[in-house]
C-alpha cells in the first residue's frame, strides 16, 4: 500500500474529527424565575433601526398603557421561549445551504498466495448530484421560513395588545369601583337618615325596603368588580413575568381620534398587519417547497471516479455513474404534499384577511352605536343633574317637602286635613310640591 496515500487518509479522518462539535449538558431550572418587583424586569427597549436610539422605561413613575405593552414584550415568559424558534429556523437555513458529503470507498487486499505479484487496491469517490440541483429551492424555502418565524413574532404584538387591554380594564375598573363605593356610601347615609325618620315615626318601614335592595345590589356589584380587577391584575403580572401580587400605578388612558379616511388603511391592511405578513411569508416558503419537490423528480444520480490495482499490478481508473430508475417513485408523494400545504396556507391567509376586514367594519359599527348611546346617556345625565339641582334648591327655599305624600295623607286622616295636602296616592312613595 502506498504510505503517502495512507497518511493522507489518516490526516483527513483526524481533521474531520477535530471539526466536530462537543457536548455540554444544559440542566433544567429548578425554581420559578418570576420577578418580585418592577425593578427586576428588563426595561431597556432596543433601537429598531440604526437611526433610532435605545430607550429605557421609567418604572419609578406611573406607567402608560403603551409602556406596559413594551414591558410585556420584553419580559413575557412565553415570548422568551418562542424566540428559540428563530434559532431553530436559522439552523434549518444553515442545513439547507450545506451540500451532502461526497461518498468515498477504499479497499486493500493483501496478497497471501497465488500467482499474483502485488496486493490489490481499490478506491472510489462519488458525489450525489440531486441535492446540488435542488439546493437553490431548498435555500429559498429555508430563508422564507426564517422570515416567517421572524415575522411570527407578531405574537409580541398580540402580547402587547393584551397587556394594554388588561391595563385599560384595570384603570377603568379603579374608576368604576370608586364610583360604586361612593354610591354605596351615599345609599348608606340615606339609609341611616331614613332609619332615624322611621324611628321618630316620620316615615313608615316601606321607605327602608328600596334602600336595602339598592344597598345589596351595590355590594354585589362591588364584589364582582373587585374580583374581576384581581383577575386582570394577575393576568397582567403573568404577562410581565411578575409574581401575582405586584401592583403599580397606571396613567389614565388617553385615546387618539380615529383616522378620517379608513378605506385606504383597510385596502393595504395585509402590508401592515404582522399576522398577515407572517402568513404571506409562510406561503412563500410553501411555494419554494413545491418548486423543490418538482425538481426532486430528477432521478437520483451520483457521479464519481474509480481507481483500482489488482494482484497482477494492473492499474485501472475511470468515471462512475450511479442513478435510480424513476419507475415507481417519481417524488409524486412529496409534490402532492407540498401542493396541499401551499393550498392550505393560501386558504388560511384569505380567511385571516377576511376576518380582519370584517372585524374592522364590525368595530366601526359598534363605535358608531356606542357613540350615539353615549351622547344620549350624557344628555340624560345632564337632565338628571339639572332636575336634582332644581329640586334641591326648591327644598332649601321651602317650596318642596321631603315628606312622602302617603305619610302626609295618613296624618291628614288623623286630624291634619285642611292644611293643603292632596289626596293620597297609593301607587308608592313620592314627593310633591306644596
Amino acid at each position: 500500500m502506498n504510505p503517502a496515500f495512507a497518511l493522507a487518509a489518516a490526516f483527513a479522518v483526524i481533521a474531520s474529527l477535530a471539526a466536530c462539535a462537543s457536548y455540554h449538558p444544559a440542566p433544567l431550572p429548578q425554581r420559578a424565575s418570576l420577578a418580585p418587583t418592577l425593578a427586576s424586569l428588563d426595561v431597556d427597549v432596543p433601537a429598531v433601526t440604526s437611526h433610532d436610539a435605545a430607550r429605557r422605561i421609567g418604572i419609578a413613575s406611573p406607567l402608560s398603557i403603551d409602556e406596559i405593552g413594551l414591558l410585556a414584550i420584553l419580559n413575557d415568559p412565553e415570548l422568551k421561549s418562542e424566540r428559540g424558534e428563530i434559532d431553530t429556523a436559522r439552523a434549518g437555513l444553515v442545513q439547507a445551504t450545506i451540500l451532502p458529503n461526497p461518498s468515498a470507498s477504499f479497499s486493500y487486499g493483501q496478497l497471501i498466495s497465488g500467482p499474483g505479484t502485488a496486493s490489490s487496491v481499490a478506491a472510489s469517490l462519488a458525489q450525489d448530484i440531486v441535492p446540488i440541483i435542488t439546493r437553490g429551492a431548498r435555500v429559498g424555502s429555508a430563508k422564507a421560513h426564517l422570515q416567517q418565524v421572524d415575522a411570527e413574532l407578531w405574537r409580541e404584538w398580540q402580547v402587547a395588545q393584551k397587556a394594554r387591554q388588561l391595563a385599560l380594564d384595570i384603570a377603568y375598573a379603579d374608576r368604576s369601583i370608586a364610583l360604586t363605593e361612593h354610591e354605596a356610601s351615599l345609599i348608606a347615609a340615606a339609609t341611616v337618615q331614613v332609619g332615624k325618620a322611621v324611628a321618630a315615626g316620620n316615615l313608615t318601614l316601606t321607605a327602608v325596603s328600596p334602600l336595602l335592595s339598592v344597598t345589596a345590589a351595590a355590594e354585589q356589584s362591588l364584589v364582582t368588580q373587585r374580583l374581576e380587577r384581581l383577575k386582570n391584575w394577575q393576568a397582567l403580572d403573568a404577562l410581565l413575568g411578575l409574581v401575582p401580587s405586584v401592583r403599580f400605578a397606571i396613567v389614565t388612558p388617553q385615546f387618539a381620534p380615529l383616522p378620517s379616511a379608513l378605506d385606504p388603511l383597510i385596502t393595504n391592511l395585509s402590508d401592515r398587519r404582522p399576522d398577515l405578513a407572517a402568513l404571506r411569508l409562510g406561503y412563500d416558503s410553501a411555494e419554494e417547497d413545491v418548486r423543490a419537490a418538482i425538481l426532486g423528480q430528477f432521478p437520483a444520480l451520483s457521479i464519481g471516479g474509480n481507481y483500482g490495482s489488482d494482484t497482477t499490478a494492473v492499474v485501472s481508473a475511470g468515471p462512475s455513474f450511479t442513478f435510480s430508475l424513476p419507475i415507481f417513485d417519481r417524488n409524486q408523494g412529496n409534490i402532492a404534499k407540498a401542493q396541499a400545504t401551499r393550498r392550505l396556507l393560501r386558504e388560511q391567509y384569505q380567511a385571516q384577511l377576511d376576518t380582519a376586514v370584517a372585524t374592522i367594519h364590525g368595530l366601526l359599527a359598534q363605535i358608531s352605536r356606542l357613540s350615539g348611546d353615549l351622547a344620549q346617556a350624557r344628555s340624560a345625565a345632564q337632565a338628571a343633574e339639572t332636575l336634582a339641582a332644581t329640586t334641591r334648591q326648591a327644598y332649601v327655599e321651602g317650596n318642596r317637602s321631603a315628606e312622602p305624600d302617603r305619610l302626609r295623607d295618613d296624618r291628614a286622616g288623623a286630624g291634619f286635613a285642611g292644611r293643603g295636602y292632596r289626596a293620597p296616592d297609593r301607587r308608592g312613595p313620592h314627593f310633591s310640591f306644596r
